[in-house]
């Protein structure tokens, strides 16, 4: 007897309206009715922005939810999934734009110590690896509040302690990253972003990213400032040079991380796929379902559904991709074989308000008219 149809269901998010997990969900019902015999596998994705934790838990990962500091100082609530030795931070957890509202004010305060926390209450798990996704931040302080949350001392002129936030690094004197350094002991660190921008100048983490935080032009000066005083005087210290690719994700938090803990950059999606155990999931699978709330031209720059739909059709794999809206793109050049789109299903204003209902429809139609136009068998031989 032949065994069941094995279907690999892996979306991203539906920014806005559906969790990479709610998605999967959605995406599973859809399945089932065009392919009642399914066996259904749920494997969100995430690219190492929002949703990478989730899409962690979700495999299998241990959760630990912990009080951090927040980009203003007050508390928030943040989740680190544990894996083996290994832990999983969004940074956006601690100190995401989405925590405030921003401001010339807020741009210049916001700081990065709540990461540090989070770090720190990951190698308290015992953990030896630990990975922080980043992206989606309020903060431009190159990873100082980190830092001082692991244990680095800030100092200005008159040997006080820097107060927190980007804001305050041109006035930074003296720095003392011993304590930091026997915190962090021998664990390694891995910064997932797709992000190439350097920490400082015009493409830099103050001059492309903080007016989308709130600053304005004063606000940019003085962040490009802090980051540059704060550069110099780790620099001197032996950390990394400031022209690092990638330095200036997360204001300046990717350069901060590698300078002060020895990070690797990663790509996002690719890292998250490896967390997951995407390649045991491809080895089982007959058919893979994935997508996001846009498959755009972006998407094919490092995003989740882009680069499993690569990875599984190397394999041979058929891939159905559904999108939330598509743009006009060469989807096969990329690994999938259908694209679809739930805007062009149900309207807009439909695939906002229902958007799990108008994914499940998006779903059944798509795997039904794969199995009516492919001549592929549905069941791979094992």
């Amino acid at each position: 007897m032949s065994r069941r149809p094995r279907v690999l269901l892996a979306p991203d998010k539906f920014k806005g309206t559906l969790t990479g997990v709610e998605a999967a969900e959605a995406m599973a019902a859809g399945v089932r009715a065009a392919m009642p015999d399914a066996d259904v596998r749920i494997v969100p994705l995430a690219d190492g922005g929002e949703g990478t934790v989730d899409a962690v838990l979700a495999a299998g990962a241990e959760e630990h939810e912990h009080t951090v500091a927040g980009p203003l100082g007050s508390s928030v609530s943040a989740r680190l999934a544990l894996r083996g030795r290994t832990a999983v931070v969004e940074a956006a957890q601690a100190c995401g734009l989405q925590l405030l509202d921003p401001t010339p004010a807020t741009a210049l305060a916001a700081h990065s110590t709540g990461v540090g926390e989070l770090i720190r209450l990951a190698l308290g798990t015992g953990a030896e690896r630990i990975v922080v996704g980043l992206g989606g931040v309020a903060c431009t302080d190159g990873g100082a509040g980190m830092a001082c949350a692991l244990g680095a001392r800030l100092l200005d002129a008159s040997g006080r302690p820097l107060p927190q936030g980007g804001g305050s690094l041109a006035d930074l004197a003296s720095v003392d990253l011993g304590p930091l350094r026997e915190t962090v002991g021998g664990a390694t660190f891995v910064a997932a972003t797709d992000v190439t921008n350097p920490l400082l100048g015009p493409h830099g983490a103050a001059g492309v990213y903080a007016p989308q935080k709130g600053a304005g032009p004063a606000e940019v000066r003085l962040l490009e400032a802090g980051l540059t005083r704060w550069a110099q005087l780790t620099e001197d210290l032996g950390a990394t040079p400031r022209d690092l690719p990638g330095g200036g994700a997360a204001g300046g938090l990717g350069w901060g991380m590698v300078a002060l803990l020895g990070a690797g950059l990663s790509p996002g999606a690719d890292l998250v796929m490896d967390l997951v155990g995407m390649d045991e999931a491809l080895a089982w699978a007959d058919l893979v379902v994935t997508g996001e709330g846009k498959l755009d031209r972006q998407s094919t720059y490092g995003k989740g559904p882009v680069a499993l739909a690569r990875s599984a059709s190397d394999r041979g794999l058929p891939v159905l991709g559904i999108g939330g809206a598509v743009e006009h793109e060469s989807w096969a050049d990329h690994g999938f074989t259908h694209v679809s789109s739930l805007v062009e299903l149900v309207g807009e204003e439909q695939a906002l308000r229902s958007a799990g209902p108008a994914l499940q429809r998006a779903t059944e139609a798509a795997v039904r008219r794969w199995m009516d136009e492919d001549t592929a068998p549905v069941v791979r031989a094992d």
